[in-house]
């Protein structure tokens, strides 16, 4: 008798985002009142089994919650920050990318007619279904 093994994998490549530790005080140069600004990071990864084994294509991102504006910052400093250190961001720093609810169209995704998935544009078949995008 012959027992044959079989074994699924499961995995698959989604976009992710993370707030950092990170908060600084400052007085919004866009519309003048007292904020904060938090930093997140956006990725791509591979995840083996529902865990995170890689991640690419990392952006670093400050939110002014007093007026939702999104700007990018340089990924020397935006890496800083991921691992703890010490850092305040200065208006020279910020590069503006519009405010948190064009946020989405700024990052270049298209939905899967399929599955709903948002994937980036450079895919060419949903990361989720396989359906042609």
């Amino acid at each position: 008798v012959i027992e044959v093994l079989s074994m699924f994998l499961i995995m698959g490549i989604s976009n992710g985002e993370k707030k950092l530790d990170f908060s600084q005080t400052i007085i919004c140069e866009t519309c003048g009142q007292y904020g904060h600004l938090e930093v997140f990071m956006t990725f791509t990864y591979f995840s083996l089994f529902f865990i995170p084994i890689l991640k690419w294509k990392k952006r670093f991102y400050v939110k002014s919650l007093c007026c939702n504006r999104i700007y990018s910052i340089p990924e020397e400093l935006g890496k800083q920050i991921l691992h703890g250190q010490q850092v305040t961001l200065r208006p020279e720093d910020l590069h503006s990318e519009g405010y948190a609810s064009s946020f989405h169209n700024h990052c270049q995704a298209v939905r899967c007619s399929n599955c709903g998935y948002e994937a980036d544009t450079s895919f060419v078949y949903c990361p989720k279904c396989g359906n042609k995008l």
